[in-house]
């Protein structure tokens, strides 16, 4: 049924009366606790009276070199303070950061730069080098001397906040089915809702802290980082995993969520044991628990006294469509069902996207105010996963009778490898460019530190070809994590096909299992 034109109210009023923005809702914690500590590094701290005051003097420096709301700054950089400074800015003057990832080959992160266009780089000293590299996007400011001389030589005059709910703060860069990443623009509207549905599902309060050390390309940390900011609460900072670091972190601080992902977990265990000293307090630990040893989870949920989170969401989603679903102390779980969260809608479809009945496994798409906008500058994803006005994720699901949902698999085939998503795709397209190979498979494959890793069938045109050349090429194009732990040469023959002549990947799993 279409509405009616005729309305007794200002649609339009009522929307911009009703908005907020992270710009306003952080003002309200600097107002409220200015003296507050909001970032720490090592022996650094940053009140939020300080973090406010180095956010405006950057705004400033950008709106100097002409850069406005809707313009994008890229940033190329390991976890620190400076990172969290161009998260506030962005909020602050509805420009959009666009977080790279420092692990990717220059191949694939020019694809990145050129897709969002951005009108400056900024880069830690670390990652300089390769920033300037791809200087001819944009100009690059490096961390440091030349940042702080930028910081202090600009205005120090407060930027007021004009900014609307749906103007993207952050893209962050998915993998693509096609072989190069994705850029997800998410909005102000989408990190306060993911902030809103995180305090609800998963409460904490400003007094426990957060420990941001999975990189800030990821919404597991970015999410949080916008959560805690926008309660008051403290980021603790640190430049990558190390366990020693955390478990000293967990041993004197009060956390909310605790980041831990496969491939961490052991180190981490082993060194709390060495550190020998019991958790200040964690409300919640882990993420992805499918992909974690479940004798695994019952030891670290009973060393930190805290329940393991039996999530599932997605960079395009944040923590829904089902990440509710806990996992209590020194429990070893014998399924791994989710709970859908609060504060979004879910359905179950075929592939010609009718709702399945209870029972069937169908695609889950899913609507809600912490969805992505979409993806940066690629229509065709747009239409494809967004259709009929639902995002379509690619996983199959079955509903319960008691509503719970059980993990089917994955419709679009994703290999997930120690919280990084690697679709077989990109790999492929690299060993395909080598004239001597006739055709190429990645499949995923379980691995007890990374949950699940890459290996690959290829096919030869050539005998003299071996897996050391095929590495040597994977490593000029594509990102470390990326490389097949394996390459297994077969005949054309041995691959698994169907009628239409696609690859059989489980039946290949099935081979290497």
């Amino acid at each position: 049924m279409k509405p009616s034109n005729d309305h007794p109210v200002d649609i339009d009023l009522a929307r911009r009366a009703s908005g907020l923005t992270i710009g306003s809702l952080f003002a309200l914690r600097v107002r409220c606790g200015p003296e507050r500590v909001a970032l720490e590094q090592g022996d650094r701290r940053m009140t939020y009276a300080e973090l406010d005051r180095r956010a405006d003097r950057l705004c400033n420096h950008l709106v100097s070199l002409g850069i406005m709301r809707g313009d994008r700054v890229a940033i190329l950089s390991e976890n620190r303070i400076e990172y969290i400074e161009l998260l506030i800015a962005a909020a602050k003057l509805g420009i959009i950061a666009a977080c790279q990832n420092w692990r990717l080959a220059d191949e694939e992160l020019r694809h990145c730069l050129g897709l969002v266009t951005p009108k400056l780089i900024l880069a830690s000293p670390r990652h300089a080098d390769v920033a300037r590299r791809h200087g001819e996007v944009a100009p690059v400011l490096v961390f440091g001397p030349d940042y702080e001389q930028a910081l202090d030589a600009a205005s120090a005059e407060r930027i007021e906040d004009e900014c609307d709910p749906e103007d993207g703060v952050v893209i962050l860069y998915t993998s693509g089915t096609t072989g190069l990443p994705k850029g997800a623009l998410i909005s102000q509207r989408a990190e306060i809702a993911r902030a809103m549905i995180q305090m609800i599902d998963l409460p904490n309060t400003a007094d426990e802290h957060f420990v941001a050390w999975a990189p800030l390309f990821h919404m597991v940390s970015t999410d949080t980082v916008f959560m805690t900011l926008m309660q008051g609460g403290k980021v603790i900072v640190t430049d990558g995993f190390d366990a020693d670091e955390l478990a000293g972190i967990v041993t004197r601080e009060r956390l909310g969520r605790l980041t831990l992902m496969p491939g961490m977990i052991t180190p981490f265990l082993a060194a709390m044991k060495r550190a020998g000293a019991s958790p200040a307090g964690v409300r919640w630990a882990g993420v992805m628990a499918d992909l974690v040893p479940r004798e695994q989870i019952a030891e670290v949920t009973q060393l930190l006294d805290a329940p393991y989170l039996n999530s599932f969401g997605s960079t395009e989603t944040g923590l829904p469509p089902a990440s509710l679903a806990t996992i209590a102390v020194g429990v070893v779980p014998a399924g791994l069902d989710k709970i859908q969260n609060s504060f979004c809608r879910i359905k179950l479809v075929d592939p010609d996207g009718r709702e399945v009945a209870d029972g069937e496994p169908g695609e889950l798409a899913i609507r809600g105010p912490s969805l992505f906008s979409g993806y940066w500058n690629n229509p065709e994803a747009n239409r494809e996963d967004l259709r009929g006005g639902w995002f379509h994720m690619g996983d199959v699901f079955v509903r319960n009778p008691d509503g719970t949902l059980s993990f089917v698999d994955r419709r679009k085939y994703l290999i997930k490898s120690g919280g990084e998503n690697i679709y077989p795709a990109e790999i492929e397209r690299v060993l395909l460019s080598e004239p001597r190979v006739a055709d190429a498979v990645v499949v995923r494959k379980s691995d007890p530190k990374w949950g699940e890793v890459p290996v690959a069938f290829v096919v030869r045109r050539d005998e003299t070809l071996d897996a050391e050349a095929l590495l040597t090429l994977c490593r000029r194009h594509i990102a470390g994590y990326k490389i097949p732990k394996d390459i297994r040469f077969v005949e054309d023959a041995e691959l698994p096909r169907s009628t239409t002549g696609k690859i059989k990947r489980h039946d290949l799993e099935k081979r290497i299992a």
